[in-house]
């Protein structure tokens, strides 16, 4: 599954873990790089915990690993400077405009791709110099846009904006999800509330079990500071994060098992197509 997303991030399959806050730990994050993703490290941690993490990561794989990077973070430049001294290789923006440190990344060696809620933000970060987006729908959980573009929307609008490669995310979680992403034109896709149900994610059993026994008029859009984002209704595990894709997961797997049945089951999808096709 070779194409331009995986080329410029020497990864195998074009799937990547989205870095979800402080339940993106180096066991999770270094099981799907293992697999042939691209595992990406949270950032809801302090200092010297995140450094901490870093380097656990990269006992656990030689493969290439993303960090999550917000630019509203109060210690932005602290943990620039630890990317830089642990030798990152990629990060992942989000959460501002990170024109302000796409240069000092760069300087470093590092790739670096941003996250986007419109068509517009994307053209706005590939004049930044970023070098791929992730066009993230209004479906997916976590923090989201006030406009909440569906990701069937957004991820062809931002593929016919921008030269760099798009990612599309939010309400994906399969093989199905992953040819109907190539097919709107993404060269690959990143999923959140899927991997945060199986084993090596670090997120209580109670919110596992939450998705599990989802439905898929079971998250809600709720305030967050001066944001908002889109949680599960459960009342056992309440204020957990998760997007409408939790209705489509219905069992608790191992990192390498999600990634396997979502690149080998990507050919029967297409049979499917075509059979459908007279």
């Amino acid at each position: 599954m070779k194409n331009r997303l995986t080329e410029l991030l020497k990864i195998e399959y074009p799937i990547i873990q989205g870095g979800m806050m402080e339940i993106s730990r180096a066991r999770l994050v270094a099981a799907v790089s293992n697999a042939g993703g691209m595992g990406t490290l949270g950032q809801r941690m302090d200092l010297a915990a995140w450094r901490d993490e870093v380097k656990k990561t990269r006992d656990l794989t030689d493969k290439p690993f993303a960090i999550n990077l917000p630019m509203h973070v109060p210690d932005l430049d602290k943990r620039l400077d630890i990317i830089k001294e642990e030798g990152v290789k990629v990060v992942a923006t989000a959460a501002g405009n990170p024109a302000r440190v796409i240069g000092e990344l760069k300087d470093a060696g590092v790739t670096v791709i941003h996250v986007v809620g419109s068509a517009a933000q994307a053209v706005k970060v590939e004049a930044a110099g970023v070098e791929a987006v992730v066009a993230e729908g209004g479906e997916s959980g976590g923090m989201v846009g006030k406009d909440r573009v569906s990701t069937i929307v957004l991820a062809p609008e931002a593929v016919d904006a921008v030269k760099i490669p798009v990612v599309a995310a939010g309400g994906l979680c399969d093989a199905r999800g992953l040819v109907a992403a190539l097919a709107l034109g993404a060269q690959g896709v990143q999923l959140g509330t899927r991997f945060v149900a199986c084993l090596e994610c670090d997120a209580p059993q109670k919110w596992k079990d939450a998705i599990i026994k989802a439905r898929d008029t079971d998250t809600h859009i709720v305030p967050r500071g001066k944001a908002q984002a889109r949680m599960l209704k459960d009342e056992v595990e309440k204020g957990a994060m998760a997007g409408i894709v939790a209705a489509r997961i219905d069992k608790i797997e191992t990192v390498e098992s999600i990634i396997h049945e979502m690149v080998s089951e990507a050919e029967q999808v297409l049979a499917r197509i075509k059979e459908q096709i007279l």
